[in-house]
């Protein structure tokens, strides 16, 4: 079984209050050298036989992601090959 990771992010210029919300409780919880701080999503997606990184991009642009306002990368889950 292989595993494919797609990584859902939203643009850099799109904000991110969840992100900032996070960002702004860290400072009560003594960490004060963050900057910023983006929120996003990891979808991990089996095949039986051996990954289909294209199929996955088609999953992720049609299902997953919504390309207007946010962006996704895909590859192959090594650590899954290994075990």
């Amino acid at each position: 079984m292989a595993r494919v990771v797609v990584d859902v992010m939203l643009k850099p210029e799109i904000l991110d209050p969840q992100g900032q919300a996070v960002a702004n409780a860290l400072p009560r919880l003594g960490v004060t050298d963050v900057s910023s701080v983006r929120i996003g999503r990891r979808i991990e997606i089996e095949f039986d036989g051996e990954p289909d990184l294209d199929r996955a991009r088609e999953i992720a642009d049609k299902l997953l992601a919504n390309p207007v306002i946010e962006d996704y990368s895909v590859r192959v889950d090594s650590a899954a090959e290994v075990a």
